[in-house]
């Protein structure tokens, strides 16, 4: 996975930038600008350590708000079924808060010091175990634009000012996020951008890219919480999510303080952090990444945005294997074999082998052959031998080495590629494939056309993997482009007159290309939309 871009910061004063829907939002970068909202009346007059709570009693009086109760205090997850929102007097959430001021006094030296080491160590993942109050004001409406419902906050707005570099954005909405004590968000993207400003206390954002999906786990995007991570910050359980173990690589702290604003672009995955009596304001507004999009356009943007994660993780499945474990694998077969060789030397094989009935073939000196051409045409007529012997052991028909990919219901599929995409150096003959130049892969089949042409037609009928067929016709791909049209028809005419059905032999390469993209799709689905499918009878 590449790495995502460093987040962009800026100071005070004139390295704001003053064109920001120009020069920075269109990069979907996050952007930390220190004291950018240091002046907003806010944050005098809300300060909890300075009369603030007495002066947001007075401003809001007796307003009811909605507030988020957790069931995992004190960590706050999306997903409906570990919070539910209840009514709650924004009076009696501040005198909560007063208490909780008086505590933290009173008892600054014992255990409000042991929690200040906990949150402030390297690896917050593990801390929180002090059981904390489930109660947060998230996410509570000063001003709702979208749906221009009247805020029992809105009386708060005056005290507040849009960040300059926000001028005239179209805002959806702008919320208080208030916390009496510590706490912790699960992680999650926005579907808007997002200007985050503390206003007092403190907190920590940690951000992955929305290329880091895979490793979140991302909830399905059927559910009602699909923009959410899967994957419990608490106690991540690695066996359910093992990729799981790679995301803080992915990721990117920045530690915010009262007057400092950040940006979170639209689809960035955070998770954040809160000290006590931590207040903030954020301002939301819809991107021009999804604003300029056309509705009769979407079905096509869906398509192209698949294509182009399943072809990366077709990529992916592919990596450059090694030939070692392959000719490691090689010398028992090759062992047996010998076995029933009349006569081998280093120049030549006279091991006769029964692939398709009774027609022997017999395999001559190929002196016109390099010798990497000459030990990779050994190699597959070896492994075509061993597969279809192990066939025979086993009882089973040679078609069944590649299930049918039409009654695949069960996920099967699965079984065919991926111990051969994760593991590729396990795939015998597609790391032999792999690891020819294009042009010594054609000496080779045009050496067991001529040669051995009932090997060829068992390797691509019973032999082929599906990431073997993958294989095979990208160096089909890359032949094409370093030879002459009449070599390319001269050479496909030859390849397929090499068996009795012709339309058989290009059906086993699709069908071994198809499930293997399939396999890529199915990741794709999994890794970014958390949705887990099975190929359809």
């Amino acid at each position: 996975m590449d790495r995502a871009p460093e987040i962009i910061r800026f100071d005070p004063g004139p390295s704001f930038p003053d064109d920001f829907p120009s020069s920075v939002e269109p990069k979907n970068v996050p952007t930390v600008f220190h004291g950018a909202v240091k002046d907003w009346i806010a944050i005098s007059k809300w300060d909890p350590h300075n009369g603030g709570l007495d002066y947001l009693q007075d401003r809001v009086r007796s307003a009811t708000v909605e507030a988020m109760l957790s069931r995992t205090p004190p960590v706050f997850y999306g997903d409906l079924r570990s919070h539910e929102r209840v009514p709650l007097p924004f009076s009696t959430f501040v005198s909560f808060c007063k208490n909780v001021l008086q505590n933290v006094a009173s008892d600054a030296s014992t255990s409000g010091r042991q929690e200040t080491d906990a949150m402030d160590s390297d690896d917050k993942c593990s801390v929180l175990e002090v059981p904390l109050n489930g109660v947060y004001l998230a996410q509570v409406p000063i001003l709702n634009m979208e749906n221009k419902e009247r805020s029992p906050l809105e009386v708060l707005k005056d005290d507040i000012q849009m960040p300059m570099f926000l001028d005239r954005r179209p805002l959806a909405s702008i919320n208080l996020w208030m916390n009496s004590v510590r706490s912790r968000s699960s992680t999650h993207y926005d579907p808007h951008h997002n200007i985050l400003c503390i206003v007092a206390g403190c907190k920590q954002v940690v951000l992955w890219p929305p290329s880091a999906s895979p490793l979140l786990y991302p909830m399905a995007i059927y559910g009602e919480a699909s923009n959410h991570s899967a994957v419990d910050i608490a106690k991540p359980d690695f066996s359910a999510h093992p990729r799981a173990k790679h995301f803080m690589d992915h990721s990117q702290r920045v530690v915010l303080n009262a007057g400092d604003a950040l940006f979170i672009p639209e689809g960035w995955f955070h998770q954040v952090d809160s000290d006590d009596l931590t207040i903030a304001v954020n301002f939301w507004w819809p991107s021009d990444i999804m604003s300029s999009m056309s509705e009769h356009m979407d079905a096509y943007y869906l398509r192209r945005i698949l294509n182009r994660l399943v072809g990366l993780e077709m990529n992916k499945l592919l990596p450059v294997p090694s030939r070692k474990s392959a000719e490691n694998a090689l010398h028992q077969s090759a062992n047996r074999m010998r076995e029933g060789c009349h006569d081998h030397n280093s120049d030549e094989m006279t091991c006769s082998y029964n692939l398709k009935g009774n027609n022997e073939m017999k395999v001559s000196v190929l002196h016109e052959l390099e010798p990497k051409e000459h030990q990779a045409l050994h190699e597959l007529v070896s492994l075509v031998h061993e597969t279809i012997s192990v066939a025979s052991q086993c009882h089973m028909a040679p078609s069944n080495l590649i299930e049918d990919t039409k009654s695949d219901a069960k996920c099967e599929s699965e079984k065919l590629v991926t111990s051969n995409s994760r593991h590729p150096e396990d795939d015998y003959v597609a790391s032999i494939l792999w690891n020819l130049d294009p042009l010594n892969l054609r000496n080779v089949l045009v050496a067991m056309m001529n040669n051995f042409p009932r090997t060829l037609e068992a390797l691509i009928l019973h032999a082929l993997s599906p990431v073997g067929a993958e294989v095979l016709t990208r160096k089909f791909d890359q032949m094409d482009q370093q030879t002459s049209k009449e070599k390319q028809s001269e050479f496909y005419q030859l390849f397929y007159d090499v068996f009795d059905d012709q339309f058989a032999a290009m059906e086993a390469i699709l069908n071994g290309k198809e499930t293997f993209a399939f396999q890529a799709f199915r990741n794709v689905m999994d890794q970014y939309l958390g949705v887990n499918i099975c190929r359809p009878k």
